[in-house]
C-alpha cells in the first residue's frame, strides 16, 4: 500500500485572507478581491500590485498587518493533530515575504509558495515559483509513489484537487462548491480531519 502525504492550502483553510485584511486594514475595499472571486491569479495580482503603487502601500506596511493575524480559530490544533498521522504540506499563492508571522503560529510547516520582487520597500512584482505549482506539486508527489489527499477552499486549489488521489473542499464558498460538485465540501477542521482520516485508512 502507497504511503499518504497531506497538501493543503493556507489562506481561508488555516488562516485569514492576508488580503482582505490588508484591505481592511488600509481602507482600501479593492483589495478584498481573492481568488475567491477572480480565477484568473495574473489578473488578479496584476490589480493588487496597481492598487498598491497608487496608494503608495508599502511591503513593510503590509508585514505589519500580517503581524497582527492569527491564525482561524481551530487551525493549530487540527494542523498539530494532522501532522502526527502523515505528512503536510502547504501550497499557497501567498509569498515568502507575507507567511513568515502565520508559519510561526502554525509550529514552521512546511511551504511552497511564491516570491514578491520588492524595491526599497515598494512591491515591484511578483515571481511565480511555476505555473499552477500547486497542481505541479502533487504530481511531482505521486511521481514519488505516494497517495496524495488534497484541500482547499478557492477557484486557484481546484486544478490541486483534481490531480489529487482524493480531493476535499474546506470552507470553500457556494459558488466554488456549485461549481466543483466532484468534491466534498466541509465547513470544519473536525470534519475535515475526519474525512483526510477516512482516506489515510482506506
Amino acid at each position: 500500500m502507497k504511503q499518504s502525504i497531506v497538501t493543503l492550502d493556507m489562506e481561508g483553510v488555516l488562516t485569514p485572507e492576508i488580503w482582505i485584511a490588508v484591505a481592511e486594514c488600509t481602507g482600501l475595499p479593492e483589495l478584498r478581491r481573492t481568488t475567491r472571486d477572480e480565477p484568473d491569479y495574473d489578473k488578479l495580482m496584476r490589480g493588487r500590485l496597481a492598487i498598491l503603487d497608487r496608494h503608495g502601500i508599502t511591503l513593510s506596511r503590509i508585514q505589519e498587518v500580517i503581524g497582527g493575524l492569527a491564525p482561524l480559530p481551530g487551525s493549530l490544533d487540527f494542523l498539530t493533530t494532522l501532522r502526527t498521522q502523515t505528512q503536510v504540506i502547504i501550497l499557497s499563492d501567498t509569498f515568502e515575504q507575507f507567511a513568515q508571522p502565520l508559519l510561526r503560529q502554525l509550529g514552521w510547516p512546511t511551504l511552497l509558495c511564491h516570491r514578491l520582487i520588492v524595491a526599497d520597500d515598494r512591491i515591484t512584482g511578483y515571481q511565480l515559483r511555476m505555473p499552477d505549482q500547486k497542481r505541479e506539486a502533487v504530481r511531482a508527489l505521486q511521481s514519488l509513489n505516494y497517495t496524495v489527499i488534497a484541500a482547499g477552499d478557492s477557484f486557484n486549489d481546484t486544478s490541486m484537487l483534481a490531480q489529487a488521489d482524493h480531493g476535499i473542499l474546506v470552507h470553500a464558498p457556494a459558488n466554488v462548491v456549485q461549481q466543483f460538485p466532484q468534491f466534498p465540501a466541509v465547513e470544519s477542521h473536525a470534519d475535515l480531519l475526519k474525512l483526510i482520516q477516512a482516506r489515510l485508512t482506506g
